[in-house]
């Protein structure tokens, strides 16, 4: 998905699968958490890896962030892990937990609409 005409520097996730990111041109590998101006490696493989404190220590760094869109692999969660949903509401951030491939493509609209969201997306393989 192009990013819209005029778009900021925001990131635009342009392609996932394969066990990677494209990422406003950019591939990375892996599973990554992206934010409105930047990207982090991010180490969960499956959605029962994700470390809570660690994840809540990086969307509390970036200020602001409103929702983060849980990524949860080719298979959308029906909820978020407990502890994330724990660690998130103390920071005032709602978690929505979905496949991967949705979490980027609800990326894509909420950036275009310049929300504080970050995404936290486990890899598809």
């Amino acid at each position: 998905m192009a990013p819209p005409p005029g778009a900021s520097t925001r990131r635009w996730i342009e392609a996932y699968g394969a066990g990677r990111f494209r990422i406003t041109g950019e591939v990375h590998e892996g599973s990554v958490i992206v934010f409105p101006h930047r990207i982090e490696d991010w180490a969960p493989r499956e959605l029962g890896d994700i470390d809570a404190a660690d994840l809540a220590a990086r969307l509390s760094s970036d200020g602001g962030i409103s929702l983060l869109l849980l990524g949860c692999g080719a298979r959308g969660a029906v909820s978020a892990p407990p502890a994330v949903v724990a660690a998130c509401r103390n920071l005032e951030i709602a978690v929505e937990a979905m496949d991967t491939g949705a979490a980027c493509r609800t990326w894509n609209v909420l950036a275009a609409e310049d929300r504080r969201v970050a995404a936290a997306l486990i890899a598809i393989a």
